[in-house]
């Protein structure tokens, strides 16, 4: 898990495997709706989570959304998937 969460591809190979414009990846981050890791010289790692979260974007992009739509999307799913992991703890419960 922590391998999918580590930044390891440059915004060129993140921009490349999600057939965006790095400029793109750019504007999202200032957005908030992705945040990749940093070095110690400020360069951009993004993570395996990262790129899905990009393919993701796109995807919301293609359907119509606005940046503002994609940002309240993908908090509500965030949340979705915090309330779920909730329910099947509660639900493991003897």
């Amino acid at each position: 898990m922590a391998r999918r969460q580590a930044g390891v591809f440059a915004i060129s190979v993140a921009a490349e495997m999600t057939s965006m414009q790095i400029q793109n990846l750019r504007v999202y981050e200032r957005r908030g709706l992705v945040t990749p890791d940093r070095t110690a010289g400020g360069t951009r790692l993004y993570s395996e989570q990262d790129v899905e979260r990009l393919h993701r974007i796109r995807d919301l992009l293609a359907a119509g959304l606005n940046l503002a739509g994609i940002a309240k999307v993908l908090a509500l799913e965030a949340e979705n998937a915090t309330l779920r992991e909730q329910l099947v703890r509660l639900h493991a419960r003897p």
